[in-house]
C-alpha cells in the first residue's frame, strides 16, 4: 500500500496538507477573492462599473479557482487538476472557504489515486475527483465551515472584551503564520476574521514585513526592502530557523501597535484583508474599504503599517547587532 500511495504521490504528510496545500490555497485565494475585491473597490470608489464587474466575476470564481491551485500545488495529473476546479466550487458553494479547502484537497487525493489505473481514465478519474469534492462538500463541508466561523469569532469576542491582550496575541500569532511556512491570508479567511481582531491581525503582519524589509535593508538593499516590504517576509523564515533573534524586531513592533490600534486608532478590517500585511497593499486597500476613504483612515494606517513597524525594527534590529545576536549576512535573502 504504501508504493502504491508514493506511486500516486500520496504522501499523508501534513507538511504536505497543513503548509504545502495551504500556500497553494493562499495563492489560489489571491489570485480571485482578494483582487476581486480590490478590483471591485476601485471601481466602487471611481465609478468605474467595468472594474466593479470584473472584480465581482473574480470573486464568484474563488471556487474553481482554490480547487485548481490546490491540485497543481500537489502535482496532480492533469485530468486531476481539471475537475479539481468543480470540487473546489462544490466545497465553496456549501462549505464557505474552509470547507472548499478541504473538499478540493481530498478529491485531489481521491483522483490521483485512479488516475491511469483503468482503460477509461478520461472518465474515471474526473468523475472520480468531482463526486469525492462534492459528497465531501455536502456532508463535511457546512460543519468545518461552522468550526471556523465559530472559533473566528470567538476571537473576535475576546478581542472586543480584551483588546489590549488578545490585540497583541492576535497579532504576533497571525504575523508568525505571515512569515512561516503557513498561509495568514489563509487561516484569516477561514476564521472570518473581521473587526478589532482583523485590525490586530493585519498590524502584526504588517509589522512583520515592514520590520523585516527594515532591519535587513544593510544586507539586502532597497530592492530587497521593496520584496519584503510589499512581497513577503516568508522569505526571510530560513534565516529565522538559522537565527531565532532576527525576528525579534518585527515580532516586537507589532506587540507595541497592535494595542495602539486596538484601544487608540480602533483599527478594523476584514477577513480578506486580515492576513496580508503590506502585500501588494491588500491590507491596506481593505482597512480603507472597511473604515473609510478619509483622512484620519490614511493617518492610523501611515503610522501603524509603516512608520511605527520601521522605528521599532530598526532601533531593536540595531541593538541587536551591536550585542553581537544579530551579524552582517543573518538576514541576507537568497534570490
Amino acid at each position: 500500500m504504501r508504493d502504491f500511495l508514493n506511486k500516486k504521490g500520496v504522501s499523508l504528510s501534513p507538511k504536505t496538507y497543513f503548509i504545502t496545500g495551504f500556500q497553494y490555497f493562499a495563492l489560489g485565494l489571491m489570485a480571485s477573492l482578494i483582487v476581486g475585491l480590490i478590483l471591485k473597490t476601485i471601481g466602487e470608489q471611481l465609478s468605474l462599473p467595468f472594474f466593479t464587474e470584473m472584480g465581482q466575476l473574480a470573486m464568484t470564481l474563488m471556487g474553481p479557482v482554490i480547487g485548481t491551485a490546490v491540485a497543481y500545488g500537489l502535482k496532480a495529473p492533469p485530468l486531476v487538476i481539471f475537475s479539481a476546479g468543480i470540487a473546489g466550487a462544490a466545497g465553496a458553494d456549501l462549505g464557505s472557504v474552509a470547507g472548499c479547502y478541504v473538499a478540493a484537497l481530498i478529491a485531489v487525493e481521491a483522483g490521483k489515486l485512479v488516475s491511469e489505473e483503468t482503460k477509461f481514465d478520461i472518465l474515471i478519474t474526473p468523475a472520480v475527483t468531482i463526486f469525492t469534492g462534492f459528497t465531501i462538500a455536502t456532508f463535511i463541508g457546512p460543519g468545518i465551515d461552522q468550526f471556523m466561523k465559530a472559533f473566528g469569532q470567538l476571537v473576535m469576542w475576546s478581542t472586543d472584551q480584551r483588546p489590549l491582550i488578545m490585540g497583541i496575541l492576535v497579532a504576533i500569532l497571525l504575523g508568525f503564520a505571515l512569515t512561516g511556512p503557513i498561509s495568514s491570508a489563509a487561516i484569516a479567511m477561514m476564521l472570518g476574521l473581521e473587526g478589532l481582531a482583523a485590525g490586530a491581525a493585519t498590524i502584526g503582519c504588517a509589522a512583520q514585513m515592514i520590520g523585516f524589509a527594515t532591519s535587513s535593508y544593510r544586507e539586502n538593499g532597497f530592492g530587497g526592502f521593496l520584496t519584503q516590504g510589499i512581497g513577503t517576509s516568508k522569505l526571510q523564515f530560513p534565516n529565522v530557523v538559522r537565527n531565532p533573534y532576527i525576528l525579534i524586531p518585527p515580532t516586537v513592533a507589532g506587540i507595541l501597535l497592535a494595542p495602539i490600534g486596538t484601544l487608540y486608532f480602533q483599527m478594523e478590517n476584514i477577513p480578506a484583508g486580515a492576513g496580508m500585511g503590506t502585500s501588494g497593499l491588500v491590507g491596506q486597500i481593505m482597512t480603507l474599504r472597511t473604515m473609510g476613504f478619509t483622512f484620519e483612515t490614511f493617518l492610523a494606517i501611515f503610522i501603524l503599517h509603516f512608520i511605527g513597524p520601521i522605528i521599532i525594527s530598526l532601533i531593536l534590529s540595531e541593538w541587536l547587532r551591536k550585542k553581537g545576536y544579530i551579524k552582517f549576512g543573518d538576514m541576507k535573502l537568497n534570490q
